[in-house]
């Protein structure tokens, strides 16, 4: 990779002699970029087809119109435009794990649920592969990840998946497609449009864009693997610019812990890092769910208050925090 260049992964040379030199991209992307690119990751070109082709159709005939009419509201109206307060986006969410609601979403129809949930699978199965991966890289055993994530009552993760458009706007100096922020949970998988571009991260004070290509997965640290790692591998704020020409897809996935799964750095790293004299174990331990409850509120402020706010709290039995005396 040349230096200062958005860092793209061949998966496919994990599996021959330049395993090296990708593990050794994958670390680097981890640690000072907080995003990568993958190709050849095992999702079929096929598949992914589908999966646009059916989207753009659903936004087509469904939410098109009713986006339209927002955007006539907000922008012919008079009013004074809050771009502070307001994403230039359409949304709806999709909930695989524990439980699934595709079922329940109005306005899918069969075709496009089954393509969600066949998606979804392997979704799920790449993002396990890349946690295996971070776990060789850490040094931590084989499956760590995984566990911590799996670590709730019910044995599983939290998976979902938020599929957006983000419609030409007229005024993009006013508004934003999706303001800056941190992503609160472990590891997200974003398939988005090859022709549209807006999806940007911070890197050493610098928006820079995350190149789309066709058919890759963009993957991106979320705050939990930033605390489990202590601090090695680095969430990064990102935000979406609206454009003037084009509608952007973008079908962002978020595997992350169970709700009352206990985050906390790995006592493998922290003795490691102590052993080295680099640093004590300097992120909180807590309950996912209450992270999240405190995310909600404070989504788009910088991540380490929020870390300095659990620190505060102490874990104790199911997930209740209480006050550090």
């Amino acid at each position: 990779m040349e230096s200062g260049s958005f860092p793209v992964i061949n998966m496919e040379l994990l599996e021959s002699s330049q395993r090296p030199e990708a593990m050794a991209l994958l670390r680097e992307a981890c640690e000072n970029w907080g995003f990568f690119e993958l190709l050849n990751h095992g999702i079929s070109t096929e598949l992914m087809n589908r999966v646009e082709t059916v989207n753009k159709e659903n936004y087509r005939r469904f939410r098109e119109q009713r986006f339209k009419e927002f955007a006539a509201k907000t922008l012919d109206s008079g009013e004074k435009v809050d771009g502070d307060n307001l994403d230039w986006e359409s949304t709806f969410f999709l909930r695989h794990l524990p439980t699934s609601n595709i079922s329940q979403i109005p306005d899918l129809d069969e075709d496009c649920r089954s393509t969600m949930k066949e998606f979804a699978r392997e979704l799920e199965k790449l993002a396990e592969r890349l946690l295996d991966l971070l776990c060789e890289d850490l040094g931590l055993e084989k499956g760590y990840l995984k566990r911590v994530f799996c670590g709730g009552s019910d044995g599983l993760p939290t998976f979902g998946t938020k599929v957006s458009n983000y419609p030409p706007c007229p005024k993009p100096e006013l508004i934003k497609g999706l303001k800056a922020h941190t992503d609160a949970g472990g590891i997200i998988l974003l398939f988005q449009d090859d022709k549209v571009s807006g999806l940007q991260l911070l890197k050493d004070g610098q928006w820079i864009d995350v190149p789309p290509l066709r058919h890759s997965i963009v993957v991106n640290i979320g705050d939990q693997l930033e605390v489990i790692t202590n601090g090695k591998y680095k969430s990064v704020m990102h935000r979406v610019v609206a454009q003037t020409d084009g509608n952007r897809m973008s079908i962002a996935s978020f595997y992350n812990p169970g709700s009352d799964a206990v985050i906390s750095p790995a006592p493998e790293l922290v003795e490691k890092e102590a052993e080295e004299e680099k640093k004590e174990a300097t992120y909180p331990k807590f309950v996912f769910e209450d992270y999240m409850n405190l995310y909600i509120r404070k989504k788009f402020e910088a991540k380490e208050p929020r870390f300095e706010a659990m620190k505060t709290m102490e874990t104790v039995s199911g997930s209740q925090l209480i006050p550090t005396a």
